[in-house]
Order: C-alpha cells, then structure tokens, then sequence
C-alpha cells in the first residue's frame, strides 16, 4: 500500500511538468496535423457524419414520434425533437385497434417459407451451373441470366394471370410460389461456388464422395458467409414485399404487414393517430435491424468473398 501512494505522489508531482510539455509541444503538433492529406480526411469524414446523420433522422423521428401521446402530438404547434412524457399507449393501440399481430404472423410465415424455398432451389441450380458438366451448360446459364433483363413489372402481369387461372389467388401458396426463385441469387451463388478449387471436387470424386454429399460437406461450409448473406437479403426482400402481396390478395385474413400498415392508414385509423402508426412501423421495422445487426460481420464477409476470385 505504500509503494502505490509514492507512485501516486510521484505521478501527481510529475504531472504539472508533463502538462506543460505537452501544450509546448501542441503548435508543432498541430501544425504537422494540418497536412493535405489529414485536411481532405476531415471534410471526409465530416461529410459522412451529416450524410449519417441525414439518413437517420427519419429513423429518430419515427421512434419518437411513436412515444407521444395523441394529444401531446396534435398540441405541438412547432415538432419536438425529445419526448418529455413518454407513453408506451400506442403500442398497444397498434395491436388492439388493427390486425397488427395477425400481419406480423402472416409476414413471419410468408419469410421462412419462401426463403427456404428460394435457398433449396438456388444451391442447387448454382451448384449445377459451377461444379456438373452437362451438355449446354453454357447457353442454359446464359439464357437464365438473360431473365435478368425482363423487366419485373412483366413478370409481375405473368405471375397474377398464372396464378388466377390456377385459383391461386388469395392464398398462401399463391403468395409463394412466385418468390421461390431468384435468377440474381443463383448468379451469386453460383460465382461464390465456382471460387473453390476444382482440386477439392476432384479429390472428392477418388474418395468416392458423391456430388450431394459434396455439396453439403464442402461447399456450403466453405461459402457460408454468401449462404448467410443471401439468405438474409432474400428474407428482408420477403419482409418488405408490397407489390405482389397487393396483388396476389385483397383478403385481409392473407395480409402481409406491408398490406396491412395500407390498409391501415386507408381506413382512417393511420391518417388520425400518426404516433399509434409510427409504432406500427417501428414494431414492423425492428426485426429487420436485429438481423442486420446479429449478421453484418457475414453480410459484410459474404460480399467481399463475391468480390474476390480465387
């Protein structure tokens, strides 16, 4: 105990004549600091900063804007920017008043199921197109990203017209069946796939490894942060689909939460209550940035392995 109070005493002695060191010292530092380069990094990052800030005012205002009351909202005469008296009453009134809760079911069934599906059917037409040799490879790989070029508002028409001949129409499987395959996803799959050494699939073949078993034990464990990726955009490209769930029903019993929060502000209850909505949209919104958050260290992997050959 007593060695630790002298090396206290000695530091605070020391420190005054350290402290004046370093402010001599400050104009020579700050004059080598004010360099080209150091002077460009600054309105760099200076420009980020407002750019961030910009892009995620809408989120702050969103949220609370969600913890003000409906009287407190309708007083503000000039918008404030902190919430004096925060309530939790619209969040409540988001899964009372509406179908919320049922949305949220419908959207978390129609995002597993598709994704899944849209997974299966990719890795296996992106390992086809990377590791199997058959006959036409190339053009049938050529043709599949020619679809690319086919504007998505046709797609659309051929997707409604099949599923009504079909008696699709407002139901899950109508709902699906559309968004199990994606020509984009197959590419990036397929380009992640072709990057591992052909060595490896050779070797596997003289051990007797069959192509499934390949597949399986090889490449997905060698492509995962792709995998991951992929699957991740997908679900968050299912978790905001508008268009073809608009289309595909108008039985509220199917809505999606994108449908859902429409039909929401198109009964009056949204234009009214515009707190109870932004809780609505927040509610809607956070499973999506808990997923980004869990898996940006692969998202983030996963798109510079795709950009990297070899």
């Amino acid at each position: 105990m007593k060695e630790f109070f002298v090396k206290l005493k000695n530091k605070i002695a020391a420190f005054p004549k350290a402290t004046a060191s370093w402010v001599r010292a400050l104009p020579s530092r700050l004059k080598r600091g004010f360099t080209p380069r150091n002077i460009g990094k600054a309105f760099i990052y200076l420009g980020l900063t407002l750019w961030a800030l910009a892009v995620l005012f809408p989120f702050y205002w969103m949220i609370i804007s969600s913890f003000k009351s409906y009287g407190a909202y309708n007083a503000e005469t000039t918008p404030s920017f902190i919430v004096k008296d925060p309530t939790f009453e619209n969040y409540i009134n988001a899964f009372t008043a509406v179908s919320l809760g049922k949305f949220l079911l419908n959207t978390l069934l129609f995002t597993v199921i598709t994704t899944l599906l849209m997974l299966a059917v990719s890795v296996f037409a992106a390992f086809s197109f990377a590791r199997i040799n058959f006959k036409g490879k190339g053009i049938a790989f050529a043709l599949l990203l020619s679809l690319m070029m086919i504007p998505a508002e046709l797609v659309v028409i051929t997707n409604y017209v099949t599923i009504t001949t079909l008696d699709l129409r407002n139901t899950f499987t109508g709902l699906i069946l559309p968004s199990v395959t994606s020509v984009f996803y197959i590419y990036l799959l397929r380009e992640s796939f072709a990057q591992v050494p052909d060595e490896l699939y050779l070797a596997s073949k003289v051990d007797g490894t069959g192509d499934l078993k390949y597949l399986f034990k090889v490449i997905i464990p060698i492509c995962k942060p792709m995998v991951i990726t992929v699957t991740i955009l997908k679900a968050i490209e299912c978790w905001n689909s508008f268009v073809w769930p608009r289309l595909a029903t108008d039985d509220e019993a199917y809505f999606l939460v994108s449908n859902g929060i429409q039909a929401i502000r198109e009964s009056g209850f949204g234009r009214e209550n515009i707190p109870a909505m932004m809780a609505a949209v927040v509610i809607i919104s956070v499973p999506l940035i808990v997923l980004f958050i869990v898996f940006r260290n692969k998202i983030m992997e996963g798109v510079a392995r795709g950009g990297t050959k070899g």
